[in-house]
């Protein structure tokens, strides 16, 4: 009887032993699948954007990685500087309101080449031949392997007279650097080294 009750208390051990080890299994399981998924919703709370609204609400905002939209971002640039800088028309506050605000997309080199255009009086004769002159950018070459990146637009320039509708090619090439966000910038780049490789008559049509 006596070794039957040591052999029963024995086995009572041993089951106790397994269901203890299988508990601490559970327990490193249970602990694991909690750490995993904490730190999961840690990385989805940082894509996200907490913006208060004059203190009363509170707005979430998805962020992507800057890096995606950058090289879309730069073409924006470019091509919202281009339509602000050669869309001209005859009346000398609307063409400097359009070039300030492109000013503000660009450094120097944009502005040298608006004093040479303006020197040339080419501003004057758009006023005094009531011209309206307008860009389309066709296209943008773009290098975004390399800092500062290199862009290259190819567009054309319509020039309208009462009697004729003159077609030009513009192409041009600069460098784009990272710049602050503003409302003046909201793509936060900046021209420089703005240069106009070529500007000629493709036709010219009778109206």
């Amino acid at each position: 009887m006596e070794f039957k009750s040591l052999k029963n208390i024995e086995s009572s051990f041993k089951q106790i032993r397994l269901f203890t080890l299988v508990f601490t299994i559970l327990c490193f399981g249970v602990v694991g699948v909690v750490v995993f998924k904490s730190y999961q919703f840690a990385e989805e709370q940082r894509q996200k954007i907490y913006v208060l609204d004059n203190g009363k609400s509170l707005m979430v905002a998805l962020s992507q990685d800057m890096l995606i939209n950058r090289p879309v971002e730069a073409r924006e640039h470019v091509r919202r500087f281009h339509e602000l800088f050669f869309t001209v028309a005859p009346d000398k506050n609307a063409i400097e309101s359009n070039v300030k605000r492109a000013f503000n997309l660009a450094d120097q080199s944009a502005f040298n080449y608006y004093k040479d255009l303006q020197e040339k009086g080419y501003y004057n004769r758009i006023i005094s031949g009531n011209i309206q002159q307008r860009v389309e950018v066709d296209s943008l070459a773009a290098d975004f392997d390399s800092y500062p990146y290199t862009v290259k637009t190819y567009a054309r320039q319509f020039i309208i007279r009462s009697s004729n509708l003159t077609i030009r090619s513009l192409i041009t090439n600069c460098s784009l650097v990272n710049s602050v966000r503003s409302d003046s910038n909201p793509q936060g780049f900046t021209i420089e080294k703005f240069n106009v490789l070529e500007n000629k008559d493709l036709e010219t049509v009778e109206r």
